[in-house]
């Protein structure tokens, strides 16, 4: 188990246990009609531990957002938030709540308040966040996968510095009912999970269509790619700039024609996205600023200052970045580059600089609302993202790679 024993921060084995007898009871919808993908009629995730983190309530659980003055102010919830309740219907087991970045405001996973999230399979590096508990939970075995959120990079960091797969679902995709946002227009939910194989199977539960086993064997969806030039990776780890090569190779054996594309426009990308996540996180959590720890107290400090007109010009701003890679995606279907440039964050280091030096990684695809697989390495993690509602065919892409993986190996 994780050595920092801060993967969770609510657990009832109790309550657990009676999902899991709750699960068990479930009458398949179909039964011996080969639906599902047991072929046994059974819901997507039945009988799966599955951890939700904690900014998504769970009835007769607190719900912190990763401090402790919401979970004392609010107490246990009554009502489970929609996601928790289509993880439910789909027969998952619900195991805890997880350890996340406070307010899921933050990449490293780094918290004061509940100690900081450290790896299960390495006690002096952290697990990354915001999604921290979420990938400890997949990386120790409590959990077979983990729903996290992505606002900034919250799936994509914990993938890369974790080794597992991640998919952060299109902008827009499910109901946020129950669930704590932290910018609204950069918010989506995730999972964090073992093998690419099974990213098809996780989609709907944020309200896609339900999975087709065949979406993995017809004819392939995409048929060429980007890959960011060299001048963007010049503060990229040279091991993680190797797996990315390696990926490149991976999806070009696949039968995807490769193009390399020009991103010095990228440099903007932050300077759109903090003061905006800042500013709509002000809102969220106003009059509460001093409930938190410095850094996080002054970033909604700032966000609280921005006028109008600054508001205005940032969303005139992220429009047209937003366009702009509308238009590379429409042009090369996929864009492939590292989710982070470094492959391990050391616990107990300063991380006063980590947060901009990985949000210039992640943040394009935050402001384009893409979704984005995340693909794991023997060091660091990629990001693979589609224009915005091909969950789907990117999915099944996913489980592509991780299939040619697993017959490379057994070769």
């Amino acid at each position: 188990m994780n050595a920092s024993r801060n993967t969770y921060i609510w657990q009832d084995p109790a309550w657990t246990l009676a999902e899991a007898t709750r699960a068990e009871s479930m009458t398949p919808a179909m039964p011996h009609s080969g639906s599902g993908p047991f072929n046994d009629g059974h819901p997507t995730l039945w009988g799966l531990p599955i951890s939700v983190k904690d900014c998504f309530d769970l009835a007769g659980s607190p719900t912190s957002c990763g401090v402790h003055f919401y979970s004392d102010r609010d107490g246990k919830v009554a009502r489970d938030s929609w996601l928790v309740e289509q993880l439910r219907a789909a027969g998952a087991v619900i195991v805890g709540k997880t350890h996340l970045h406070p307010l899921a405001y933050g990449i490293t996973g780094e918290n004061a308040e509940f100690g900081d999230c450290l790896q299960p399979r390495d006690s002096g590096a952290l697990t990354g966040g915001s999604s921290s508990g979420a990938a400890a939970s997949v990386q120790e075995g409590s959990a077979v996968a983990a729903i996290g959120t992505d606002t900034g990079g919250s799936i994509r960091a914990p993938a890369a510095l974790c080794g597992l797969a991640g998919y952060r679902a299109s902008l827009g995709r499910g109901d946020w009912r129950g669930g704590a946002h932290l910018a609204q227009s950069f918010d989506t939910m995730g999972w964090l999970f073992r093998d690419l194989q099974d990213a098809p199977y996780l989609a709907a539960s944020f309200g896609a269509a339900p999975f087709a086993p065949a979406e993995t064997s017809t004819a392939r969806r995409f048929t060429r790619f980007a890959f960011v030039d060299d001048s963007f990776l010049h503060d990229c780890e040279p091991e993680v700039v190797t797996s990315f090569r390696g990926v490149i190779r991976e999806l070009e054996n696949l039968g995807l024609e490769a193009r390399r594309i020009e991103t010095g426009w990228w440099a903007d990308a932050v300077d759109i996205y903090a003061p905006l996540q800042a500013f709509e996180a002000a809102q969220i959590h106003a009059g509460n600023f001093d409930q938190f720890a410095p850094a996080i107290r002054d970033r909604l400090k700032w966000g609280a200052g921005l006028t109008p007109s600054e508001v205005s010009a940032l969303r005139q701003r992220l429009e047209a970045f937003r366009a702009r890679i509308d238009e590379i995606l429409a042009a090369h279907e996929l864009v492939l580059l590292p989710s982070i440039p470094v492959a391990r964050l050391a616990a107990g280091a300063d991380h006063s600089q980590t947060r901009m030096r990985l949000l210039r990684y992640t943040a394009p695809f935050s402001l384009a609302g893409t979704p984005t697989v995340a693909i794991p390495c023997a060091h660091g993690g990629m990001q693979l993202a589609a224009a915005r509602g091909n969950d789907e065919p990117l999915l099944a892409l996913a489980a592509q790679i991780g299939a040619h993986r697993r017959a490379s190996l057994a070769v």
